[in-house]
């Protein structure tokens, strides 16, 4: 079962992200990146801090990785992620000033080769906010997966441990 997590986590070029406002789930796609302590990294420019705002004040978020759009995945499955998130204050203005956001950066890039405008030279002095970013670290509490997507069967549980170290 950790294989078949994985691999969805690793091959889904995007997932869901919720977090809570007012009592109302909000829901945005994100690409995410999963660090090698077992937390995902995602992030939110600051023109569109929403998620972070949202975070701060309600850290219980969750992941679902439901779409197999560009994956590869011949039978592809579904993985939720529930856990704990916090929103760094400081503002990233460089990508290349933190590894794991380079790295998810790199994902992002090599994903949607239409964006690597956005990180060239060119497009970071036209567009210097594009990549003004505020991190999202979430710490997996509870990890289900579907191996089929088929949503009216029980998930499998796989331990969040299982997630370290595996990068």
């Amino acid at each position: 079962m950790r294989t078949e997590a994985l691999g969805i986590i690793r091959e889904y070029r995007t997932c869901e992200f919720t977090t809570m406002y007012n009592g109302s789930p909000q829901t945005w796609p994100v690409s995410s990146l999963l660090l090698a302590d077992g937390r995902f990294l995602i992030t939110t420019g600051i023109g569109l801090p929403q998620k972070a705002f949202n975070v701060r004040r309600n850290p219980k978020v969750s992941l679902l990785f439901s779409d197999p759009t560009a994956s590869g995945i011949a039978e592809p499955g579904a993985v939720l992620i529930q856990g704990d998130a916090t929103a760094e204050d400081r503002i990233v203005a460089d990508i290349s000033s933190d590894p794991d956001l380079t790295a998810l950066a790199a994902t992002v890039t090599a994903r949607q080769p239409a964006s690597f405008f956005m990180t060239s030279p060119l497009g970071r002095r036209l567009f210097p906010y594009y990549w003004m970013r505020l991190l999202i670290h979430v710490t997996p509490r509870r990890v289900y997966l579907w191996p089929t997507r088929d949503f009216t069967q029980p998930p499998h549980h796989v331990d969040p441990q299982e997630l370290r170290g595996v990068v």
